[in-house]
């Protein structure tokens, strides 16, 4: 470990650089659905990296006038505002050419130090931020903060190890993630053919609710300990949206038998798909295990015996309606009422098992999938901090534990 320096983010190896801020600044009006350069806010850098669902682009004209806050590929884009520490890699992958960042974000930009090991040491560092966050309606982190953050910088070839051990893993979990996108967008693509392209003309359009069965929430009292931090994944909005469109086998906060038994929570089977109906309103997964929800949400049931995936899919293919009914003066809101009014054609019970049996090998793969890359982020996010820190070392034969 001699040969480990330790350092300052403030050091020349970092050049940490922030949007303009000026009078030339982009306005709303500024935005466009697409354009020359992308703008950047801090919705598009995610816990999981860069998210381009939701995109505002501005002119060339607007962007020359801008001084600061332009992207040169590997940089990094840190969120210092709000949710602090997310980072986003701006490396090959990323299908944009122009970038700029707007307010409550920074650029780092590498200098002297491997590009991929800058990304691992960002996300390492992570866990360090908050002591250097400061505001509590706003969270944020000063620049001048930042710089004082300290960390161990090991030789460049070493660097380039750690980096390689950590992208591969990085590479598996987001190939396998683009497996379940590809698989979920052939699954749509096959629920419109049967039940959208070719439906039959004889089927009667009728409630949503003839097809799926809506399942209330609820909260045991937070007040009775012995009704927390059980075996059962209780699932809040948030879980939700993190797992939008895709399976969830994971719950920030678990319930006992008792909390499950003496509050209005219900047990939802596996497969069954969960729906955020407050707040937030449409976001949508199917559960990987059973699973209870809060009263925010809705747990949704086939009412066609296992046909748990058609369900799903139904869903996927009438939310925008469901979120278009939402109503309400501060929170958007769906009601069983929602689910009521909505209108479907509805398909014989053999059509739909049949489909149901198609589809089922797409959700295997995907559910197959979903925990391959639990267990990748495991073991990830187990090597971080000891690669980081020296615990554990990388030699170009494998890797050494120190003593």
């Amino acid at each position: 470990m001699s040969e480990w320096k330790e350092c300052k983010l403030g050091d020349a190896a970092f050049e940490i650089i922030d949007g303009d801020r000026g009078k030339n600044s982009p306005k709303k009006d500024d935005f466009f659905e697409s354009g020359y350069c992308l703008f950047l806010n801090t919705k598009n850098v995610t816990t999981n990296g860069f998210e381009f669902t939701e995109l505002n682009f501005i002119t060339k004209e607007k962007d020359e006038l801008l001084r600061k806050g332009k992207l040169k590929r590997y940089d990094l884009v840190l969120t210092t505002r709000g949710t602090v520490g997310n980072v986003g890699f701006y490396n090959e992958n990323i299908p944009f050419d122009n970038i700029r960042i707007n307010s409550g974000m920074v650029i780092i930009r590498p200098n002297g130090i491997n590009e991929n090991f800058n990304y691992q040491l960002f996300k390492y560092l992570k866990r360090d931020f908050e002591t250097f966050t400061s505001g509590s309606a706003q969270p944020q982190l000063p620049i001048r903060d930042l710089k004082e953050m300290s960390f161990l910088l090991p030789p460049l070839p070493e660097q380039r190890a750690i980096a390689s051990v950590l992208s591969s893993l990085d590479d598996k979990i987001d190939l396998l993630h683009r497996q379940n996108k590809t698989l979920e967008a052939m699954a749509e693509t096959l629920f419109r053919q049967w039940f959208v392209e070719e439906a039959d003309e004889e089927w009667e359009e009728d409630s949503l609710l003839e097809l799926i069965q809506l399942v209330g929430g609820g909260t045991p009292k937070t007040s009775i300990l012995d009704y927390w931090d059980g075996d059962i994944p209780w699932l809040a909005g948030g879980d939700i949206a993190t797992n939008h469109k895709s399976f969830v086998n994971y719950a920030e906060k678990r319930i006992t038998e008792a909390g499950l038994n003496n509050s209005s929570a219900k047990l939802l089977p596996k497969y069954g798909t969960v729906i955020s109906a407050r707040g937030t309103v449409g976001k949508y997964s199917i559960l990987a295990e059973p699973m209870a929800f809060s009263q925010s949400n809705y747990g949704i049931l086939p009412n066609i015996k296992n046909c748990f995936f058609f369900t799903y899919l139904l869903i996927n293919h009438v939310v925008e309606e469901l979120q278009s009914s939402a109503y309400g003066s501060v929170f958007d809101t769906i009601t069983t009422t929602t689910f009521k009014e909505n209108k479907v054609p509805i398909p014989t019970e053999t059509e739909t098992v049949q489909f149901e049996k198609s589809i089922s090998p797409y959700f295997q793969k995907m559910f197959m999938n979903k925990y391959q890359i639990c267990t990748l982020e495991k073991l990830r996010d187990t090597l971080l901090p000891k690669l980081m820190n020296g615990e554990v070392r990388v030699e170009m034969e494998g890797i050494k534990y120190e003593n």
